[in-house]
């Protein structure tokens, strides 16, 4: 895509608009909705055309993106004014609970990842949008199917809406696949990840090159397997879930990994090139522990892939440097999906219509989803029309690969069935048991029977069958 001029023209128009018409909390998520201070921790909301708006919407989000298109609709909409609160994953549930208790009648807007849609929905946060005036239902057709899914209530019931999608895939550097495996195809390349076993090979390979497969062991946890956690109200542990556990730990003992952890620095920093050689077990967290193990080893390495949502498309976009148009994409070993921001009406707001105005603004509008395409450098947008549009779109980041194409192909194949409420309580004590075992801290056996022992205290109703 031919995007720098667009984007920098969008982008320098979005900073007017944002500061002129929209307002915006703080990232601490201390502002519900009321009147604001300039105190510490706090921003005084900006007004929409006049001093003050005929209309406000205020907006609880997870993500910084609902703010850029906050200040797109009030391009044409002046006389709205939005208040925009960014709030941290970890704080979010908990505000929002403690609003929806309170029955407070701000935030109008909320939102929620996977994971903590269906507690959010069974507690009564969302606003049925199937009911008139919204008659969600009518626009079925147009979002990619999961994403539609994800949005409703167990019974069925549209309470949220996602202008995203966000399937995994395999993004790797081109220039080493031609060195290494003589092909940067991404077909080809695809067939060296098809599977956990293939995948060891593949690392070996890379290992004897001189490379590292991965920065960290846990790339392939957005392709864990192809399962459920819990079924008909039973734990399962299937021999996906342990081939993944056997992956991981060969990886990290068999010297295939960078020893990193994900979302650390020197993680962020291999997207873009070389990084040193540091020993098994070094704090990656602390920046003196991770010179010291560097100056110590006197050595560097680079990474060969790395395992992402489609939003992975921006994060190494802003990472890779000077290997931008050296990286590509190809599908993993499993169909997976993390992520999106799906966006509801509180069932509380007194500004219903005006925040399903926003919704289908953000969600269902093409013009706006065009709009998000060229902002956003890449985000894969759920509205199927525009994918269908964009779908022969190249990326110049990725040499030029048409990826709206591959990634709704991804979706395709995603089954959202299989998703449960469980799953980042229970995924995380498997991350948790895979790790003491590749520390070395217990044995497999050991660390399984905690991990067991860890679900059964966090979830008591699930039968557990050891």
């Amino acid at each position: 895509m031919k995007l720098k001029r667009a984007v920098a023209a969008v982008m320098a128009g979005l900073m007017a608009c944002s500061m002129t018409a929209c307002g915006s909390g703080n990232s601490g998520g201390g502002n519900t909705g009321g009147e604001t201070g300039t105190e510490a921790g706090k921003e005084a909301p900006a007004k929409a055309g006049n001093e003050t708006a005929d209309k406000k919407l205020v907006v609880w989000t997870l993500a910084e993106d609902l703010k850029e298109f906050a200040g797109k609709y009030c391009e044409t909409n002046p006389d709205v004014q939005i208040e925009t609160v960014t709030i941290a994953p970890a704080d979010y549930p908990t505000k929002v609970q403690t609003a929806m208790r309170g029955k407070q009648t701000t935030p109008d807007i909320i939102v929620g990842e996977p994971q903590m849609l269906q507690d959010m929905y069974e507690a009564g946060y969302f606003e049925d949008l199937n009911q008139a005036p919204y008659n969600a239902q009518d626009y079925a057709d147009k979002i990619v199917d999961y994403v539609w899914k994800v949005g409703q209530d167990s019974e069925g019931i549209q309470r949220a809406i996602s202008y995203q999608i966000t399937p995994c895939g395999i993004y790797y550097r081109q220039d080493i696949a031609e060195k290494v495996f003589g092909t940067d195809d991404p077909e080809e390349i695809g067939k060296l990840f098809q599977d956990y076993d293939t995948i060891l090979q593949t690392g070996q390979t890379l290992k004897d090159a001189g490379y590292k497969i991965f920065a960290s062991d846990g790339e392939m946890n957005f392709f864990s397997g192809d399962s459920t956690w819990v079924k008909d109200g039973k734990l399962i542990v299937d021999q996906q879930r342990k081939d993944y556990m056997n992956l991981c730990v060969n990886l990290y003992q068999n010297d295939m990994t960078a020893y990193v952890d994900s979302w650390s620095a020197t993680w962020y920093q291999a997207m873009g090139g070389a990084v040193p050689v540091i020993a098994k077990g070094t704090n990656v967290w602390d920046e003196t522990a991770v010179q010291e193990a560097a100056e110590a080893s006197g050595q560097m390495t680079e990474i060969f892939a790395y395992g992402l949502p489609a939003w992975g498309v921006g994060t190494m976009r802003d990472h890779v440097g000077e290997l931008s148009g050296k990286w590509k994409v190809c599908q993993g070993p499993a169909y997976g999906f993390s992520g999106g921001t799906f966006i509801g009406i509180s069932a509380f707001s007194k500004n219903k219509d005006l925040a399903w105005d926003f919704i289908k603004f953000c969600t269902l509008t093409e013009e706006t989803l065009d709009w998000w395409v060229e902002a956003s450098q890449g985000d894969v947008v759920s509205y199927l029309p525009c994918l269908e549009k964009h779908k022969n779109d190249e990326n110049e980041v990725y040499g030029g690969e048409k990826l709206y194409e591959f990634f709704l192909k991804q979706a395709e194949g995603i089954d959202y069935s299989r998703v449960t409420k469980y799953d980042k309580k229970v995924g995380d004590a498997w991350a948790a048991a895979i790790n003491s075992i590749k520390m070395g801290e217990m044995s497999e056996e050991d660390a399984v029977n905690n991990f067991y022992d860890v679900v059964a205290s966090t979830y008591p109703e699930l039968e557990i069958e050891r």
